[in-house]
Order: structure tokens, then sequence, then C-alpha cells
């Protein structure tokens, strides 16, 4: 799903910037890994300004899909860090102009040849739009990656990690990377809203978290509108629920993350002139981190 990126201004940059090095770049060829035996790295220094072709399409629901593109080379890994999404290019039909959107990839990010996105369609993004139109074989512009938050692990001892929505990729990339490193063995917690049940994605793979990090996983899923014979929570999220569910950050050794709709984040992480849910539940600034 589309990352909501604060600074406007650095996508437009990085396109201008990706579409002129992009083409230079595609020109001239280059070494996407200096040492010969490591997998390739698609997204390593520089633009990529790569066209990967759409491999398969998953219906998750009634406007989300999970879209497949295969890498150059079945060996090739994306190459991102951590927190990193992907900004995308396209000329939708009519349009003179490129139209750039960046995406957090749900894949592992060492996964070989293959990058995954997960898309929600708004009806009136024009890239949402043109992505849930692709058919396999059709191909999409990738022109950079977007670096994010430098995690580090065992930084903190717990981090809760907040989504609303379409919030859940950049979240779910940060508590896949966490739990995917062995060396780190920070214990994560997801608090994750949604208007409906149908809106409930990567309930598998946190399923899977649950069963093999028992004593360091736990995600609470909270629904807006939920189905009659729902066995999850009821509401949105609430300083209530995050009292319940969430570690307080008593001692410092915490931090928590968010990531969905304007009015959520405003009301969890505030502004300069009113305090939001997570100060007024003691977490520090600088234990705050948006996506």
């Amino acid at each position: 799903m589309a990352l909501s990126l604060r600074p406007r201004a650095i996508v437009a940059s990085l396109t201008a910037g990706s579409i002129g090095a992009g083409l230079l770049f595609s020109r001239l060829g280059r070494d996407v890994d200096a040492d010969a035996n490591a997998p390739k790295k698609v997204f390593s220094r520089g633009p990529a300004f790569v066209s990967l072709p759409l491999e398969s399409v998953e219906q998750l629901n009634h406007d989300t899909k999970r879209l497949r593109f295969s890498l150059p080379n079945s060996t090739d890994v994306s190459g991102l860090s951590l927190t990193s999404a992907v900004l995308t290019l396209s000329w939708p039909q009519g349009q003179w102009t490129p139209v750039a959107r960046p995406y957090t990839p749900v894949s592992r990010l060492d996964e070989p040849g293959v990058l995954d996105l997960m898309v929600k369609h708004y009806p009136d993004g024009k890239q949402s739009t043109h992505l849930h139109s692709l058919k396999p074989g059709d191909k999409l512009i990738f022109a950079a990656a977007i670096g994010g938050h430098q995690w580090v692990p065992n930084s903190v001892h717990h981090v809760t990690l907040i989504a609303g929505g379409a919030g859940i990729t950049p979240i779910f990339q940060l508590a896949q990377g966490i739990l995917s490193n062995p060396d780190d063995k920070t214990a994560v917690t997801i608090v994750y809203g949604v208007n409906t049940n149908e809106d409930c994605h990567l309930t598998k793979e946190f399923e899977k978290y649950e069963k093999e990090f028992r004593d360091r996983f736990k995600v609470v899923y909270t629904v807006s509108r939920p189905d009659a014979k729902t066995t999850l929570r009821k509401g949105r999220v609430t300083k209530e629920l995050l009292e319940e569910v969430a570690p307080l950050p008593s001692n410092g050794e915490t931090k928590v993350f968010v990531c969905g709709p304007p009015e959520m984040e405003a009301n969890l992480v505030g502004s300069r002139k009113e305090q939001g849910i997570l100060e007024q539940l003691g977490y520090r600034k600088d234990q705050i981190h948006t996506f």
C-alpha cells in the first residue's frame, strides 16, 4: 500500500532525479553489487530505474490486491534496508506526465527473485487504479528506494507498532525484519485498527509469528464496524486500548511506530499545540515515530 511520506518534495525530487539518472544508468549499465558471489541487489546504490514484470496477482478483498513482481534474475534480492519503500512510476492511460507513488514491500527484503506489494485501490487514485489494472506479464517501473527510520536491533526491549488500515505495510515490514533477524531479540506488539473484518490483512503471517515467537510477539485487532459474529475487538485505537495491551514507557526501554490515516495519526501523535494519546501515556517525542 502507498506509504504516506510527509515531505512530498522528497518524492518529487526523487522522481525527477530518478528519471534523469535512470535513463543514464540504463544506457551505461551498472554493476548492482561489487561482490560477484553475492546475490545482486536491485535497489543498491543510486536510482534503480528498473522495469519489473508482474508475476502474479492475489485478490485479498474487494479493494486490495497483492502484486508479485519478478526481479531481473531468480537469485537477485531487493537490497532494500528495513523500513524502506520503493518509488513506482507509471504513465496511466491519457496521462502525459508520469505518476509517482511510494509503496512498502511486504515480501521479505532478502527473498530471492520476487518483490511483493500490497496495494489498496482508491477510486480517485491514479497509481492504485493503474496497478489494479495490471495483468501478469505487464511491467512497472521502479525508480528508486526510499529509506525510512534506521532500525537498530536490540536498541529497546520492546516496540509497539500501531497500524490503521493501509498503514499495515510498513508496520508489517518492520515486524517481519525484527523477527526474521536471529540476533534481534526485541519484543513486538502490533495494534491493528481496521474498518471491517475483511480489511484485516496478513493474518496468516501474524498467526505464524504468534506461534513461533509466543514469548515476544502479539497482535491485537480492533474493528470499527465488525461482523455480527466477530471475535475481534470492536472500536478504534484508543488510549484505553493501548493502556490495556501495550507496555507503557515507564522505564524508557520502548519505542512506538505509527502508520495510518491522518486523523488517526493526529489523535495518537498530537501536534505542536496539543498532546496526542501517546504523549498522554508517557511516551517522549523521541520515542514516537511515524512512517
